[in-house]
């Protein structure tokens, strides 16, 4: 071996070099003896050679075991000790903190991959612990199973990550002659040599009773003359029928052993099944006299309730509890169907009696709300959601998490502009003054309406959050963001006013002549004075966000209607503050409203659109 030594190891480091690829791998100094030995564990797997080239950092080694860490966790008291070391220990050495295992450290597992150690086969065990064993690894030496470096084995370090990846190719990898177990063992290396020379070559039929036994070349000549050899093809026919039969045969023995454990189940379920039946049939007994009693129960309550209901009626017909006016009283009228997805704005064209909704889907669909009452378009050009709607003239404008302002002609229903308005969703649209305005996430911009183009003018900053909601009135316009309504001069686009809410983000704003109303992410609905801008009252009732708000005023009274993630719709008196009903139709949450004419028009996630009239 000492003689080969030279030309062998010269191939295996030629071989090295061009796999470098995938591991890295270097060659052992003469000094390299002398490096810092660590024993095996005493895991299941075996005992296993760890022989480190450089003495690895204490903080790569568990404070448990005292090794190398092998596959490392973090505990619960923030320290990190082998998997094993820690299921097997109760208490943290440090801290004295129960240990539990949370999560493995996968940057100490990395990090110890990129240590290098001895190739398995250039190492050998010490004698009593001795050898290679400095004195920072006393805890191991004296212990049986110990290693140091080998002169005479394998002479290549490699990263511990890619160990097995070297050892399993390793010229220094003992194997045994295929052919003879007698033979002593071998070096990978030395393998094909040995076979060349082996006296003890089998010929390949001796499992059919050919007693042959040689060396290569008498191998190659019995070969010639052997008997079997002229049967090989119907041999091996043979042999692959009798294999399919074995696998048909194991087949059929589970498909068997399958059918009697389903049968045994079949069974043990047809047992349970007639002791529920029994069960059930005693049960629907118990139940059918218990429904009859609280029939009865239900319908004497049902009479109390008709009293009740007619005494109350009473109370309001006499004006005890206020005016009560039945042609107030909103009526679910009918449904749009037909969108794909949840509605998210509405828009009114009244010269037309039109009726337009924006929706998951990316299409806004048109409704005839005066004829027909069906849908006479869908207008498709979004690749987004379809978030905001607005109708300046006769051209309508809709905005979508695309980001993307598109114009439409409502005479002829076709696209005519198509403008990249935001970084993010325009989330809101309103026009006033030949301008259109459009909210994003914290910025506002104001466009000159210029015949089918947007001409951009001027953008509103120093807002806080998303721009939800958008309202002009009058020379104003009303923008909320997270826990602000800030009111802006329309002529002079500045800021005039700052109303502070609670709540959450603003998602909703409606003006009437004498307050500002706004609805909040957290259920709640605030208001306002016009005039002197103090806050005069919050509305509660609702259990979800406030998405959306809208006016309808007479020269009587005015009303304000919420809807809200609740599902429901609320009719609110702006005389007395006071909710005057409650409307539950849609299956979802109401996310926009839409007034006109008396008409109030409500867009859902159901993805329908619902009108309501008194």
């Amino acid at each position: 071996m000492e003689a080969s030594f030279g030309p062998t190891f010269s191939a295996v480091a030629a071989g090295a070099k061009e796999g470098s690829s995938t591991y890295k791998q270097h060659r052992r100094t003469p000094s390299s003896s002398s490096t810092l030995t660590y024993s095996p564990r005493d895991d299941d797997d075996g005992m296993e050679p760890q022989v480190f080239a450089e003495q690895p950092s204490v903080k790569l080694c568990c404070q448990l075991c005292c090794s190398v860490f092998k596959d490392p966790v973090i505990t619960t008291c923030g320290h990190t000790f082998c998997r094993r070391c820690a299921l097997s220990s109760d208490k943290c050495p440090v801290d004295a903190a129960k240990l539990t295992v949370v999560v493995n450290n996968i940057a100490v597992a990395e990090q110890i991959g990129e240590l290098f150690v001895h190739c398995k086969y250039g190492c050998r065990a010490t004698a009593n612990g001795a050898g290679g064993a400095t004195a920072s690894n006393a805890t191991v030496a004296g212990k049986p199973g110990a290693y140091e470096v080998d002169p005479l084995g394998c002479p290549f370090t490699i990263k511990l990550s890619t160990r097995n990846e070297h050892e399993d190719s390793c010229d220094y990898r003992p194997v045994r002659c295929p052919n003879n177990p007698s033979c002593p063992p071998l070096l990978t290396m030395n393998l094909e040599a040995h076979l060349k020379e082996c006296e003890h070559i089998k010929c390949p039929h001796s499992k059919y009773g050919c007693t042959f036994i040689g060396n290569q070349d008498t191998y190659e000549t019995h070969l010639e003359v052997c008997k079997f050899e002229g049967l090989k093809e119907f041999l091996q026919q043979t042999d692959d029928r009798f294999h399919e039969m074995q696998l048909t045969l194991s087949q059929k023995d589970q498909d068997i052993a399958f059918l009697r454990s389903m049968l045994g189940k079949l069974s043990e379920k047809l047992d349970q099944l007639e002791k529920n039946m029994e069960l059930k049939f005693d049960v629907l007994d118990e139940n059918q006299s218990k429904l009859s009693e609280d029939l009865m129960e239900f319908r004497r309550d049902a009479s109390m309730l008709n009293d009740e209901l007619s005494h109350i009626n009473a109370r309001l017909n006499m004006g005890i509890l206020g005016s009560y006016d039945p042609q107030q009283i909103f009526k679910c009228k009918g449904t749009f169907v037909g969108h794909q997805g949840p509605v998210w704005c509405l828009c009114v064209y009244s010269t037309g009696d039109l009726l337009f909704s924006g929706s998951s889907d990316k299409t806004i669909k048109v409704w005839d709300t005066c004829t027909t009452y069906k849908c006479q378009k869908t207008l498709e050009g979004h690749d987004g959601i379809v978030l905001a709607l607005c109708i300046q003239g006769n051209r309508l404008y809709s905005g979508s998490a695309d980001c993307t302002i598109i114009v439409w002609d409502i005479q002829t229903l076709q696209k005519v502009n198509t403008i990249r308005a935001h970084d993010n969703p325009v989330c809101t649209l309103v026009s006033s003054h030949n301008m259109l305005f459009s909210g994003s996430l914290k910025a506002i911009k104001v466009w000159d309406i210029v015949g089918t183009e947007l001409k951009l003018k001027k953008e509103l900053t120093g807002l806080n959050h998303w721009v939800r909601a958008l309202v002009a009135s009058q020379n104003h316009l009303y923008s909320g963001s997270y826990q602000t309504i800030k009111i802006w001069d329309i002529r002079s686009l500045e800021c005039v006013h700052v109303l502070q809410t609670s709540g959450g983000s603003v998602y909703s704003i409606a003006v009437t002549n004498h307050h500002i109303v706004c609805g909040t992410y957290e259920n709640l609905i605030h208001v306002w004075d016009i005039e002197s801008k103090e806050q005069v009252r919050t509305l509660t009732g609702h259990v979800g966000t406030v998405y959306a708000l809208a006016v309808i005023a007479t020269p009587d009274q005015t009303k304000v209607f919420s809807a809200s993630y609740d599902r429901s719709l609320r009719v609110w008196s702006m005389d007395n503050m006071i909710c005057t009903q409650t409307l539950l139709r849609h299956q979802g949450s109401v996310t926009a409203l839409a007034v006109s004419r008396g008409r109030l028009f409500s867009g859902a996630v159901d993805s329908t659109v619902k009108v309501w009239t008194c």
